[in-house]
């Protein structure tokens, strides 16, 4: 499986788990540096004594792995913004102006065109960091490029938190992106200084848009575009949620992005083509040189994208394993390329992308030949879509654990997506550069335009049909850290008792088999004991759970649940297990939770005459009570409002509670209430 005695292989590993410790812990930086030094000193120590007795025990071993496991924690704490000296939120004040430069241009949402931007200038300082920027999307509204420059004197907020439980945390996803603030801007609210400076991604940027004017001087349409953008240029932000979808639920969205897959491609079809090149002197040197060469012009061609330097990396450091032909090239070339990307930005560590990338390829690498060896067809056309079908499998089932803990669903077609386009990739790749390169010399023939265009319609409308085969898309499936790190071991000692046959092998699976069996038992026993009773965020509604461990009892304003409830809850039960949604009820005045009292008033007002004296009030439909009123009478402990109430009500609310020393919960700002029981 893997070569231990290749050092960067412990170096990777020991480095990942020191990446874990740093974000997860904060360690001050005088303690992670005298660390350091005392386990180097140990390392030389141990290294000297091994010297002298020709062999390397195993504290030496320790002392390397102690090492680098503190290299990964001082490279992630230098990432921390309060270790930064110049870092923007270490000097910057409300009535600032910013000097922002564009470092990335995202996908836009209904409302706003969003970026990534560099905070050059707080106030009077020279800074760091980077912010995520929202310009308020109208017709009138141009898109910024990468490296223009703009002046605002507006105040960066807080990145919102999720307001739900199981909901998508955004604030926690841009952490560990290094983003930390946001700015919300109108089309006045800041000045353009144009482009200033320009960058490599900047100049790629430059190229992309020339790409895309000459482009549009045929007749390709929004859909053609927006797919040659996304699967030559890496750049998807002009997709339709509806296209994006159709991939995504057939198990094909790896291939809207330069990846490792497209890399992989044109490194295999790079290695053909400078095959001659190894009959010279140093041939083979030459023909490395020459592959990794084209990789990079291509990473700058897609724009130098995070995934697309990844892919390039990680590819570059295979191909030099290629052309080494030693067995365990290829795999050591993998773990190379993840300690350099690792060690230059340890937070490309959390990004899911990289981790879906390295599994995918390590997974062909590892799995494939197993798959392999189960049939061997004699005919070559049937060998060809037979290695095809165990690639796509090998990588699939790689990503299958990571897969269902991140996004929570299973495209059971995959492999119909994968044998009726990835045996054309390399041609639809090959022949969209060319369309490219034509277009930008304006010598495109329309006849070759029309004749691609049609092709990526014949792409489209396969992942369309895939897609829309429901019954065979597996989603809203609960998967936690512990099934998936379960899966990983079971995968492990299945590919060893596959490769050799053995008692012990046997003996391991089952042990792996046994522990999975047992956690799930234990987190269905938990799931039974878990009792919780919520009120979520709902913008312009109310939502209300009793979760008792055997099944969730939700209530509305009605007794049908609208489709964003419907996802609110299927959010929140991805943490269970066997846990049903029941039929929801119309919410109720009164209702007991275990020995407490609620009373929820909605927009009626009325809550008088009712005889009771309620530890938590409830407020829905915006009611126009009386708040110094009602707090003399029921004298609660504790007052919630819901996203169904009217802004204005809930300020004026919460400013009379404070007044009077009772709590007040806004589950606008404070997200669900959690009952306690």
């Amino acid at each position: 499986m893997l070569d231990l005695k290749f050092l960067p292989v412990h170096f990777s590993l020991f480095l990942m788990a020191g990446i874990v410790l740093g974000f997860s812990f904060d360690m001050s930086l005088p303690v992670i540096y005298l660390l350091i030094f005392m386990a180097y000193l140990l390392l030389v120590i141990f290294y000297f004594k091994a010297e002298r007795s020709f062999s390397f025990p195993v504290y030496f071993t320790m002392a390397t792995a102690l090492l680098f496991l503190l290299i990964g924690v001082l490279r992630v704490s230098l990432q921390k913004p309060k270790y930064q000296k110049h870092h923007y939120s270490n000097s910057y004040k409300p009535d600032d102006v910013l000097k922002l430069k564009i470092d990335k241009v995202l996908k836009p949402s209904k409302f706003y065109k969003k970026y990534e931007a560099k905070v050059l200038r707080a106030g009077a300082y020279k800074t760091t960091g980077r912010i995520l920027i929202n310009i308020a999307n109208d017709s009138s509204t141009k898109t910024l490029q990468v490296d223009e420059v703009l002046y605002t004197s507006h105040s960066l907020n807080l990145i919102n938190k999720a307001l739900n439980p199981g909901a998508f945390d955004y604030q926690k996803y841009l952490k560990k992106k290094n983003v930390h603030h946001q700015i919300k801007l109108k089309k006045g609210d800041f000045i353009q200084l144009g482009l200033q400076n320009k960058s490599m991604k900047g100049r790629a940027h430059v190229i992309r848009e020339k790409v895309n004017k000459a482009l549009n001087r045929y007749d390709f349409s929004q859909a053609t575009l927006s797919i040659i953008n996304a699967i030559l240029l890496g750049q998807r932000q002009d997709m339709s949620i509806e296209l994006f979808e159709n991939y995504k639920n057939a198990g094909a969205v790896h291939l809207l992005a330069v990846s490792g897959l497209h890399i992989g491609i044109i490194l295999l079809f790079l290695n053909f083509v400078f095959r001659p090149v190894e009959k010279i002197k140093h041939g083979r040197s030459v023909k490395l040189i020459l592959m990794i060469l084209c990789l990079w012009m291509y990473a700058f061609l897609a724009g130098l994208s995070a995934s697309v330097i990844r892919a390039v990396t990680m590819f570059s450091a295979m191909a030099i394993g290629l052309v080494s032909n030693r067995p365990s090239g290829v795999k050591n070339g993998l773990f190379v390329s993840m300690f350099i990307l690792l060690l230059a930005d340890p937070l490309l560590l959390f990004d899911v992308g990289f981790q879906l990338s390295y599994t995918a390829v390590f997974s062909i690498v590892w799995l494939q030949p197993v798959f392999k060896k189960l049939w061997q067809p004699k005919y070559k056309m049937i060998d060809y879509f037979w290695q095809l079908l165990t690639v796509s499998l090998a990588a699939q089932l790689g990503v299958l654990p990571l897969s269902l803990f991140y996004f929570h669903q299973f495209p059971g077609l995959f492999f119909i997506s994968s044998l009726v386009i990835i045996p054309f990739l390399g041609f639809i790749l090959g022949l969209g550069i060319l369309v490219i390169i034509f277009a930008l010399l304006q010598i495109l023939p329309q006849l070759l335009a029309d004749f691609y265009s049609l092709i990526i319609k014949l792409m489209n409308g396969v992942v369309a049909w895939v897609s829309q085969q429901e019954d065979f898309i597996f989603q809203n499936i609960s998967f936690s850290l512990f099934l998936m790190i379960a899966f990983y071991l079971l995968l492990y000692a299945s590919e060893k008792l596959i490769n050799q046959q053995s008692p012990k092998n046997f003996e391991t699976f089952l042990i792996v088999l046994i522990c999975l069996q047992t956690g799930c038992i234990v987190q269905k026993y938990k799931n039974h004991q878990t009792k919780e009773f919520i009120v979520f965020h709902q913008l312009k509604n109310s939502l209300l759970i009793n979760m008792n461990g055997h099944g969730l009892f939700p209530y509305s304003r009605s007794d049908s649940i609208n489709p964003m409830a419907k996802k609110i809850l299927n959010d929140y039960i991805l943490n269970f297990t066997a846990i049903e949604i029941n039929r929801a009820k119309a919410l109720k005045n009164v209702m007991k939770v275990h020995s407490k009292t609620l009373l929820i008033i909605d927009s009626s007002g009325v809550y008088t005459g009712l005889n009771i004296h309620p530890e938590t009030v409830i407020l829905t439909g915006s009611p126009k009570i009386n708040m110094e009123r009602l707090i003399s009478e029921l004298q609660p402990e504790i007052i919630v409002a819901d996203g169904s109430n009217f802004k204005s009500f809930i300020d004026l609310w919460e400013r009379t509670c404070k007044n009077n020393g009772i709590n007040f919960h806004n589950t606008a700002v404070n997200g669900a209430y959690q009952y306690p029981y």
